[in-house]
């Protein structure tokens, strides 16, 4: 016995080879040129089976009869007993021409090949998208009755099936699977569609809510999924069953579930909230469409659903699925398996293998080139204060992927040693000594930076300075409220909007402000500091509203306690838990690598909750901390020494059960 296949390289082709080197017989696969060749003899030295079992043939979807020479049609005519056409395009988001030349001139030519060759039975492997949008159930009898296929994916997968109907002139069966994703038992799929989709919004709640709380969500249609693995089984099953020819199968669950509760399936395969109440999507229906219509079609509205869309990686015309409006009938189906013991499994019993599989290594944050190398490639990075703690740490690792910085700081000397650690590591540094605290020498830096350069694409405003004093004992001192502010706020404020004309004209750019946890927390004894980081913050929240279309980001880390030397005069902290320098700077790896809106650390969200919902209870407990840890006060030379006696236990405790929470 002898198969021929198209699309035997693809994810559903390679599991029916797997499933067909069980039986006797010479497998050949059409290959479009030597690359697909070359995969094919990866696949075939996976499989571990003699060389002779599975042979390549050259040939093009798009050509007639697949562009089958004629010395190989001569070879194999009268010997194929099976001929299972798989090659298609399965991406919504392809083009109509090119999925019209794949789907309906691909499958004309592969009905060609197949009576060329005088197969004894041609297999087309169609798809539920065949039904279009039909309302209703869709039996395997049906077709004709499709409805809605203006998207070019249902049309053309209806069309193709059409060919082979009215065109096939040798015993042909069709196969209509439902909506295909990774193994049953172990999980493993080669692409992300489908229910996929779902997986990165899920995750996202995950990250934000404990997998206990009750979320409210939509319901929406009826989504047939399948696992491969079944789908190869009853493919293989019903295609060597005499009596079938001229019949559709549908390769579908018998009793699907609706997306909500397929929402919920993989929410608890993922340790994430489940929906508790879910809301009927379809009531939506009832709205006439010229108003949805109207309603999407505002600028705003429409800006957010791509914006939301594209974060999470989900195609626009997949929600088009979520309301999905068909039943398919499977009876035939189970007919032709009946004592077979080949069975759709329940989703919930393979979820977590689908969801483990996804997670480890089809999710785009693990599987596409997410490194910092990738991202500071070709890019210009300022880093203000950059000549020890914070920044320094942030260079060096920047430099370690290659970087080329721009690095700001007030002390020549130790700049040029960072520059040259810089250089040592791999990294190209170019330093301009600045004060920014005087807006003069900013309006001058931002000149000559883009004189020299022509452009920054990543700006971190990491220069900072802290004051830890209670306001009791800064009731004469406004200087140090100006100084913070001059620094801090005015500073960075400056930086930025010289630099962001130049980034808007450059199609984007990437703002990174380093806050603090304090401004989360309302730390007490830092009035002066947290101030001036919270006025950062709304400038921020309020620049990134206005450059969101414009593809100028920014990012805030509210960064918890540090050990630099702006700390170092503060023997306190010497007893409570602080981050290294390396580990503040792998926070700026991340909110370059992902560009989130904030980065902060759990305690932080922790306190900015507990400020917002129980005010009086956070109040208390930051009044305890705040005589907890005694106070400073300015030294004769006017530098900060400690006052206070050895750090008892309590307040160790203390600290190291609110760690960094006092920055």
């Amino acid at each position: 016995m002898a198969y021929f296949l198209t699309g035997g390289t693809g994810f559903l082709g390679r599991n029916l080879i797997t499933k067909l080197l069980k039986r006797e017989g010479t497998i050949y696969i059409l290959c479009r040129n030597e690359k697909a060749q070359e995969k094919l003899t990866t696949c075939i030295s996976e499989w571990d089976v003699p060389a002779d079992r599975i042979v390549p043939i050259m040939g093009d979807l798009t050509q007639p009869q697949l562009g089958l020479t004629k010395s190989t049609v001569a070879a194999l005519k009268g010997k194929i007993h099976h001929f299972f056409h798989l090659a298609a395009i399965y991406d919504l988001n392809a083009t109509a021409e090119a999925q019209e030349a794949v789907n309906i001139e691909g499958t004309q030519n592969a009905v060609e090949a197949a009576e060329a060759l005088d197969a004894g039975c041609f297999h087309h492997i169609s798809s539920i998208a065949a039904a279009g949008l039909y309302e209703g159930h869709f039996r395997e009898d049906m077709f004709e009755e499709a409805e809605h296929l203006e998207h070019p994916y249902f049309s053309t997968k209806h069309l193709a099936e059409k060919t082979v109907r009215e065109q096939c002139k040798i015993p042909f069966r069709i196969y209509r699977p439902g909506m295909v994703i990774g193994d049953s038992k172990t999980g493993v799929a080669d692409r992300v569609d489908g229910p996929y989709y779902l997986f990165k919004m899920i995750q996202r709640i995950r990250a934000v809510l404990p997998a206990w709380v009750p979320t409210i969500g939509l319901e929406g249609g009826s989504l047939n999924i399948v696992p491969v693995d079944y789908v190869v089984n009853a493919l293989d099953h019903i295609a060597h069953k005499d009596g079938l020819d001229s019949q559709c199968f549908h390769l579908t669950d018998p009793k699907p579930y609706r997306s909500g509760e397929i929402m919920n399936i993989f929410a608890e395969a993922g340790h994430a909230p489940r929906m508790a109440l879910r809301l009927d999507a379809r009531l939506f229906g009832l709205v006439p469409n010229q108003v949805k219509s109207a309603i999407l079609s505002l600028p705003t509205i429409k800006q957010i659903t791509d914006v939301t869309l594209r974060d999470l990686g989900i195609p626009s015309d997949v929600l088009k699925f979520f309301t999905y409006p068909t039943e398919f009938d499977c009876r035939e189906t189970q007919k032709a398996l009946k004592g077979s013991g080949i069975e759709c499994p329940r989703l919930p019993t393979y979820a977590p293998a689908i969801w483990d599989y996804w997670e480890r290594h089809l999710d785009p944050e693990i599987s596409g080139d997410r490194s910092l190398s990738a991202r500071v490639s070709n890019k210009i990075i300022m880093i203000t204060g950059a000549s020890s703690g914070i920044g320094q740490a942030t260079a060096f690792k920047l430099a370690e992927n290659g970087a080329e910085m721009i690095l700001v700081a007030r002390d020549e000397e130790k700049l040029a040693n960072t520059k040259l650690e810089v250089e040592k590591r791999g990294g190209v540094a170019h330093t301009f000594q600045c004060d920014l605290s005087a807006i003069d020498q900013v309006e001058q830096l931002v000149a000559d930076v883009l004189e020299a350069h022509g452009r920054v694409d990543i700006l971190i405003n990491n220069a900072g300075r802290s004051i830890r004093r209670s306001i009791a004992n800064s009731i004469d001192r406004f200087h140090d409220f100006e100084r913070t502010m001059q620094l801090n706020y005015f500073g960075s404020l400056k930086l930025t909007l010289g630099l962001l004309p130049s980034m808007e004209a450059q199609g984007g750019g990437h703002v990174i402000n380093i806050s603090s946890i304090g401004v989360l927390t309302n730390a007490p004894r830092f009035s002066a500091y947290v101030a001036s980081k919270a006025a950062l913050d709304a400038f921020t929240r309020c620049a990134a509203s206005e450059y969101s279309d414009l593809n100028v980001n920014f990012t805030t880390i509210n960064m918890p306690l540090v050990a630099t030397p702006m700390i170092a005069p503060t023997k306190i902290y010497k007893s409570v838990p602080t981050l290294t320098p390396d580990e503040a700077a792998d926070l700026l790896a991340t909110a370059i690598i992902d560009k989130p809106k904030r980065i902060a650390t759990n305690l932080g969200i922790f306190g900015s909750l507990l400020h917002a919902l129980f005010p009086k209870l956070a109040e208390i407990i930051m009044n305890s901390s705040f005589r907890m840890f005694p106070d400073s006060k300015e030294s004769d030379q006017g530098k900060e020494q400690r006052s206070e006696k050895a750090s008892s236990a309590e307040l160790i405790a203390f600290s190291a059960l609110l760690k960094g929470i006092h920055l």
